[in-house]
């Protein structure tokens, strides 16, 4: 079932945080390290003046990620920044060989296992990448072409993790989640503060400041990283909406409870926001810096898919996930709204 849920927390946190780490807001240690790597570029805002129109609101911007260092996803910023931070940490005289000798292993469902192959690549390390069973074989191809080696664990993401945290505690390699949990925070951090790249660009691209602004979530990190940004640059004005699959609603329910909570259901089209346990930074933000949480149905994100297809904007369930969302006026928009939201993935054909 769909819905909606205004923040209790928003402006206070949740009342016992597992954390004191909250997402940076800083955005120009990334945009230094970023300046670096030959394959950055800014991603454009795209004006969606004809959707606009048939809402019935002021402006409808959507930053569009689909280009993305030429891995087709925002992710491309999350890990491969963290590993580029850690190059940096070697000062070294050889960037391509900066961190010969490590491996950096993890789970994943889609884009963050690119990123992790591509950074390691980059900076000369090893990149080991656990898929689930449920994950397409074609994904497994393309991480290999970008020189990862990939290993097959259990039937869903949760699965893969845990085998992937076993082989980083057997083989002393770094693990590098995009999520955060008791004891495991920096890596995860890291990984959050490289998005905050597209909220910078999308900060000096967009003509007006927003007055709303809708942001998909699986474990958390884009929209808390955008958030943070965000209150940081606008203040309280823009309305922040965090938008899950119904089938994975685990940021809505740990505002619920007001703690970390473990959620289940079946599995979602959204594949890259499938995810039934938020990541503990993410949550600490977005408690503070989200008006409201709401859930939309795997049709309601299809529906959106075929809309933006109709305006040249390919993508995929969890690439329109915030685009569906704001059609559909989760929460209701004024004739002066001025919506932002993110298309974060290309199409899986692409």
């Amino acid at each position: 079932m769909t819905e909606t849920l205004q923040n209790p927390h928003r402006g206070t946190g949740l009342p016992n945080r597992l954390s004191d780490t909250l997402p940076s807001s800083d955005a120009a240690a990334v945009a230094k390290l970023l300046a670096l790597c030959p394959a950055h570029a800014e991603t454009p805002l795209r004006d969606m003046a004809e959707l606009a129109t048939t809402m019935g609101v002021a402006s409808f911007h959507i930053k569009d990620e689909r280009s993305r260092m030429g891995l087709g996803s925002f992710k491309a910023l999350g890990a491969a920044y963290a590993i580029a931070h850690d190059a940096a940490r070697t000062e070294p005289d050889d960037w391509a060989q900066a961190l010969t000798g490590r491996t950096y292993v993890t789970a994943s469902a889609g884009n963050h296992g690119m990123s992790v192959a591509a950074g390691a690549r980059v900076f000369g390390a090893k990149a080991v990448i656990y898929l689930s069973h449920t994950v397409p074989k074609a994904f497994g191809a393309r991480l290999e072409a970008q020189g990862a080696q990939v290993a097959w664990a259990g039937d869903d993401y949760e699965a893969s993790m845990v085998a992937a945290q076993k082989a980083a505690a057997d083989n002393a390699w770094t693990l590098l989640s995009d999520s955060t949990w008791g004891g495991y925070e920096m890596s995860g951090f890291r990984v959050m503060e490289g998005y905050l790249q597209m909220a910078s660009e999308a900060a000096s691209q967009i003509p007006e400041a927003p007055t709303h602004i809708f942001l998909q979530a699986g474990v958390g990190g884009l929209a808390a990283a955008v958030a943070a940004y965000a209150r940081a640059t606008w203040g309280d004005a823009p309305q922040i909406t965090v938008v899950e699959p119904e089938a994975a609603p685990a940021l809505i329910e740990a505002i619920r409870a007001g703690a970390l909570v473990d959620t289940s259901g079946p599995v979602s089209d959204m594949g890259r926001l499938d995810c039934k346990t938020a990541s503990m930074v993410a949550l600490n933000g977005l408690a503070m810096d989200a008006d409201s949480f709401v859930t939309i149905s795997e049709q309601e994100a299809l529906d959106a898919v075929q809309t933006l297809k109709a305006q040249g904007i390919a993508s995929t369930p969890s690439g329109v996930a915030g685009v569906a969302a704001a059609l559909l006026k989760r929460p209701n928009l004024g004739p002066d709204a001025r919506v932002l939201t993110f298309v974060s993935e290309g199409p899986e054909d692409a």
